[in-house]
């Protein structure tokens, strides 16, 4: 570490801790796909979000010890499947490291390339347009390429460390500013 850095005065922040804190930032859950040569790779990520729109970017990030990182890296091309809220199991099954994650799975090869799984509340192809440092994980951003949507159906959550849906709307209340 940067000497210069390690003396600020600033508290040192447990690891733990710090996850149990962002547990109480709800997000939904997404499977990224793509294939490492003719296999297909994916897993479940909730480090997703929007970057722009003009161009239309997406960024999510990965572990820098996982496979699939640098099989979405070498292919340049990946598939973002936005998850409905009864494909709990399917969330699950890519969370593991498995080798029959796709046994059984209705799937098709998408514009990209990149496998596309069925059905899904919405999907967003991608090329990659620009990786970062972040830390111990690798932050990838996207370039849309294609995208579809589901309106039938609402997204599966993640909060506090369980999944969770969403019922209904919260109430519209009237901005006052001071």
């Amino acid at each position: 570490m940067d000497d210069d850095l390690a003396d600020t005065g600033a508290p040192t922040i447990d690891s733990a801790r710090f996850r149990q804190v962002l547990g109480h930032w709800a997000t939904g859950i997404v499977i990224v796909t793509g294939m490492d040569g003719d296999d297909p790779v994916g897993l479940t990520c909730q480090s997703f979000t929007s970057v722009s729109l003009d161009p239309p970017l997406v960024l999510f990030s990965l572990a820098r010890r996982l496979h699939t990182l640098a099989a979405l890296l070498s292919a340049g091309a990946f598939a973002i499947h936005f998850l409905r809220e009864d494909q709990q199991q399917l969330s699950y099954r890519f969370a593991k490291p498995s080798s029959n994650k796709w046994e059984g799975l209705r799937r098709r090869a998408g514009v990209t390339g990149s496998p596309v799984l069925e059905p899904a509340l919405a999907l967003l192809e991608c090329r990659l347009y620009a990786q970062y440092d972040g830390g111990d994980h690798v932050i990838l951003v996207g370039r849309i390429t294609y995208i579809e949507k589901d309106t039938g159906a609402n997204p599966l959550v993640f909060f506090r460390g369980g999944y969770h849906t969403i019922g209904s709307a919260a109430p519209t209340v009237e901005a006052k500013l001071p």
